[in-house]
């Protein structure tokens, strides 16, 4: 008779899920011993179980199917809570196992307890405790259905001695359904109306048109309209796309901004977009969201469409009449392709400093036509948003609606468990690598073969910024680093140094050709600028302050620094 932690291994298995990402424990003894004996599905063992949570979120977001990940009671499973976060804030179906302490001492106070149930409930849309074996398949029948039905996390919360009791249930297969969901007649007149009535229609593209890449063509054609994209959106969008004119939000293009600023109608597909600021303030606006809840949730929306953007496309279609005009059209694609040459025109290199932009251009250049890309949270989210290319087969992956550090190795682990073959680009920053860095030597125990790139600025370098725009001298930001091509030896993995422009292309190009795990490490300009797409009175107005209180703090040499890496980009 198998016990509970036995039925939980064969339904995962049956369901389809290959791997468990996690840490050891007694409290999860009878998980993993039965994960052992029946052979079937891989335990990748990471060095901290927040990582284990962006791995089963990144495998997650790159599959569509469930991942799971597991932690043991109190300190083990309170550890996943920050990769969990991010998988329910991606919105990706990810099963947590927190194992619990023995059932009789929960209330007691005993070693390591806690309340799992209340600590999970936020970043879940499921959380239930196990309190005796007969009620195990019906419950992991019940938070695997709704992780994957509502794309997010589902946590099962289970004693130790619980699963272990024997228990008479056969395993079950629980798979997403497929469906489509369409607006109403009512309002998709109503937004046929809305569209055909203006000159000026900018579409915000968002991660919802995965999948709707020719749907979202058309329309643009149809309505003469330019194409804005949101982070979450790049992949989907950018590739083989005239109507594109980049991104928008805090790490945008100009062109985006000014696009969607010109807006007499705002078309808003899939996207949910946080920064209010950066939507136009008198426009028309229609919204297709498959998700009712989010309509109007960061702008006021005149015309709401609750369906997929696929479906609402195909069905909206043949209610638009075809923009003759492209004026509107035009004087964005022009303004973009003015951006890009401006922003092209920083990824050079430099005889004085190595700037990042150069780093991710040679990176773009190099990856493979499939490559999985991984930007920690900061400044190589800026660069990697502004200067990788997608092509309909690369995948951009990062931690980009919960917005954590050290997300890029930890994500990257899951992304090469899926297929070990394909490459797998991690691109570090130094503050999120060191946070989380003992993953380098999961690399090397589960045989990974990840990229990681580091751009080692010394620094908070993204924080840095975030306080120059506010006005206020950088306190706290430095970083002591080592040598981090030297660490990477010393745990297995290829390391390559770089301190120089002149040496980056053919290090790069090494990189690249090594058969195995690899880390880059490039002492990139810490002073470098991600400029906004609009630099606002206020912030101005913070820069100002920040360069008089540097000064009258005794740090004027920080300013010609800045100058002297900067003047690219504000002369």
């Amino acid at each position: 008779m198998p016990t509970a932690a036995r039925h939980i291994v064969d339904t995962l298995h049956a369901s389809g899920v290959q791997r468990v990402y996690g840490i050891p424990g007694d409290s999860l003894n009878g998980f993993t011993d039965a994960l052992r004996a029946s052979g079937t599905i891989d335990w990748v063992q990471v060095r901290h179980e927040e990582a284990a949570a962006f791995a089963a979120s990144a495998e997650s977001q790159l599959t569509g199917e469930l991942a799971v990940c597991a932690g043991s009671c109190g300190p083990g499973n309170l550890h996943l809570i920050n990769g969990l976060y991010d998988a329910q804030r991606s919105r990706t179906p990810v099963l947590a196992i927190a194992a619990h302490i023995p059932s009789e001492e929960i209330g007691s106070g005993y070693f390591q307890e806690t309340h799992p149930q209340e600590l999970f409930r936020e970043c879940s849309v499921y959380v239930e405790h196990v309190t005796h074996a007969e009620q195990m398949p019906r419950l992991l029948r019940i938070a695997m259905r709704e992780a994957l039905e509502k794309r997010g996390v589902a946590v099962l919360v289970i004693p130790g001695d619980v699963a272990l009791q024997d228990i008479k249930a056969e395993p079950q297969a629980i798979r997403a359904a497929s469906s489509r969901t369409i607006p109403a007649e009512g309002d998709l007149a109503a937004a046929a109306e809305a569209l055909n009535g203006c000159e000026r229609v900018t579409i915000l593209a968002g991660a919802g048109t995965s999948g709707a890449h020719e749907e979202l063509l058309q329309i643009a054609e149809r309505l003469q309209a330019p194409i804005v994209h949101a982070l979450r959106g790049k992949e989907h969008v950018e590739y083989d796309n005239p109507y594109d004119v980049g991104m928008t939000g805090l790490l945008g293009f100009s062109s985006g901004y000014h696009a969607m600023e010109a807006a007499e109608t705002l078309l808003v597909l899939g996207s949910d977009l946080p920064y209010q600021q950066f939507y136009p303030q008198d426009a028309t606006v229609v919204q297709v969201d498959v998700r009712g809840e989010q309509i109007g949730r960061r702008t006021p929306v005149d015309v709401g469409l609750v369906g997929g953007v696929k479906e609402t496309v195909q069905a909206l279609l043949p209610r638009l009449d075809t923009h003759r005009g492209s004026k509107h059209l035009d004087s964005a694609t022009k303004h973009y392709r003015r951006t890009r040459k401006d922003l092209d025109s920083l990824a050079t290199p430099s005889k004085r400093t190595i700037h990042p932009q150069y780093l991710a251009r040679l990176v773009d250049q190099a990856a493979a036509d499939d490559a999985v890309f991984l930007p920690d949270v900061g400044s190589p989210v800026v660069w990697a948003s502004r200067y990788l290319t997608m092509n309909g087969r690369r995948r951009l992956i990062g931690s980009f609606s919960h917005g954590s550090m050290a997300n890029a190795l930890s994500q990257g682990i899951g992304a090469s468990a899926v297929d070990p073959d394909r490459q797998v680009v991690a691109l570090a920053g130094d503050g999120g690598l060191t946070m989380l860095m003992g993953e380098l030597l999961t690399l090397t125990q589960a045989q990974l073969p990840v990229k990681t790139v580091v751009f080692n600025n010394s620094s908070l370098n993204f924080v840095e910024v975030e306080m120059k725009a506010a006005g206020f001298v950088n306190y706290g930001t430095g970083l002591t680093n080592p040598n981090f091509a030297d660490v990477a030896e010393a745990m297995g993995i290829r390391g390559i140094r770089v301190e120089s422009s002149e040496q980056l292309p053919a290090a790069v190009e090494e990189f690249f050709a090594h058969d195995g795990p690899a880390l880059l490490d490039v002492v990139t300009e810490r002073q470098e600028l991600s400029m906004p797409p609009a630099i606002t009175a206020e912030q101005a107005k913070g820069f100002t302050l920040y360069a008089i209180r540097t000064v009258l703090s005794g740090r004027g040499d920080e300013l010609v620094d800045l100058g002297r890496a900067n003047w690219r980009q504000l002369f």
